[in-house]
């Protein structure tokens, strides 16, 4: 028979408790990509789906944190961190970091860079990172059904480079230690692409009506 699964919950203590406060202190005042919606929304959501994959307290604590370095400060927050929470928290943290100063380096150069630091990365620092990945590409999904292409303008990557991102990391996360993340990622990432296409496929169909239309009212103007 196969090995049981532990159904015992991870300790959940004064530790996740401080966290929480400090990621809702640093971020205060931040949104989502021109939206109304708390940043710390995300962080409580990443750190939700590390849980519910079998994360322990400090990886929903690595959770909570995973944008505080990039977003609020830098090597000296990482440092902060590390001090506040420990190697481990601190560890998972700049594993799911791509830019640790201002200015940041170009959009394209930052995401690659990051696609290859997550192809050495170990199995808690992917967990957490691909949480974070399917929270941003559910979201997207969800803004994409509700005001379609016009959603592409918040993102540096903009339509292209976003959807190439997102796929890049979906295979890589794939390609070694799946996890339940990842899979789930991979399919948020294969119905976001699959969803455009279709718009698209919509789009220039409507547009090819149009103009055979218009091609129709020229040769029988009196019609």
């Amino acid at each position: 028979m196969g090995k049981r699964k532990s159904l015992k919950p991870p300790a959940l203590g004064v530790r996740l408790q401080r966290a929480f406060r400090y990621a809702a202190e640093k971020h205060a005042g931040q949104t989502r990509k021109q939206t109304a919606v708390p940043y710390l929304s995300h962080l409580m959501a990443v750190a939700s789906l590390v849980l519910e994959a079998g994360g322990d307290e400090e990886m929903a604590i690595a959770a909570l944190l995973h944008d505080v370095v990039e977003d609020c400060g830098g090597m000296p927050r990482l440092r902060e961190v590390r001090k506040l929470f420990g190697r481990r928290v601190a560890h998972i943290v700049e594993g799911c970091t791509d830019s640790f100063g201002e200015p940041k380096a170009e959009w394209v150069e930052r995401k690659k860079d990051y696609l290859r630091e997550v192809t050495h990365a170990d199995a808690e620092t992917r967990l957490v990172s691909a949480s974070d990945k399917l929270h941003n590409v559910r979201t997207i999904l969800a803004d994409y059904r509700k005001d379609g292409e016009a959603i592409w303008a918040r993102f540096s990557g903009k339509k292209e480079g976003t959807l190439w991102y997102y796929r890049a990391l979906s295979d890589e996360f794939q390609r070694r230690g799946a996890n339940r993340n990842t899979r789930e990622l991979e399919i948020a990432v294969a119905e976001l692409e699959t969803l455009v296409r279709k718009s698209l496929a919509r789009k220039s169909k409507t547009s090819k009506s149009k103009s055979v239309a218009k091609k129709k009212a020229v040769v029988d103007p009196g019609k």
